[in-house]
């Protein structure tokens, strides 16, 4: 057990889910996974275990920001021998050609969060996703018709409506190509880095910056099952590769 994770050795699979929102992660398990159990709920961070086909899978919430999710990634990948993450989280659009409900593939992830500076490097971390899932989750998103984006995503310590400095700040970043804005993928990135692990951030574009639109509240987990069932794919391609 860690302080964050009530869960025992060998609860969590080599493979593991993670959305932000905890009953998101329930949502998941419920609704993907045969055979789910419920392995931890510490600080009402829920993970879950079971089976997508013939494949073990995790699912846990990460809560929001990087330092939640980064302790979260850092817990998984140090302490219970998860192999890859794949953040299944939602998103703030920065491009006009981004419609709500598609789905984004973080190559890389920019951040005006300090949380690289814990590894005391010599200049600025720019981590990317893992090549091998990145590749996967193109090549199924293809095959299962998904439609989805590639490029950089901006991660931010600052939810965009509540930012002090006005609601306008996200367009600097949207002008230097982010496609979406989050906050969480930069520290999973950057933890994976750090344990040599695997990663790879998948994002649906909820709420537009650009045009003001949103997916309705009653379509909030509806509109998420494209990116669920993509990461899914990824994961049971991974294992069966391995």
């Amino acid at each position: 057990m860690t302080p964050h994770n009530t869960a025992a050795q060998g609860e969590i699979a080599k493979i593991v889910l993670l959305p932000g929102d905890p009953d998101r992660a329930a949502w998941v398990a419920d609704g993907f996974l045969s055979d789910a159990r419920e392995i931890t709920h510490k600080r009402g961070m829920r993970g879950f275990t079971g089976f997508y086909h013939d494949t073990r899978v995790s699912v846990m919430a990460s809560g929001m920001g990087a330092p939640s999710a980064g302790i979260y990634a850092h817990e998984l990948f140090a302490h219970y021998q998860a192999e890859a993450i794949i953040r299944i989280g939602t998103s703030g659009g920065l491009d006009p050609s981004i419609a709500v409900g598609d789905v984004v593939l973080a190559m890389t992830a920019s951040t005006d969060s300090a949380w690289a500076r814990q590894y005391g490097l010599p200049g600025t971390l720019s981590p990317v996703a893992d090549f091998a899932l990145f590749d996967s989750a193109v090549r199924i998103a293809r095959k299962i018709g998904t439609t989805f984006h590639a490029g950089m995503v901006f991660s931010s310590d600052y939810f965009s409506s509540y930012n002090a400095l006005g609601g306008e700040s996200w367009r600097k970043w949207a002008a230097m190509g982010a496609l979406v804005q989050d906050m969480e993928t930069y520290a999973l990135y950057c933890s994976a880095a750090h344990h040599q692990k695997s990663a790879l951030s998948l994002l649906t574009m909820t709420d537009s910056c650009v045009t003001g639109e949103g997916l309705p509240e009653e379509r909030r987990l509806s509109a998420l099952e494209p990116m669920v069932r993509l990461a899914l794919g990824i994961a049971r391609e991974r294992e069966h590769d391995a």
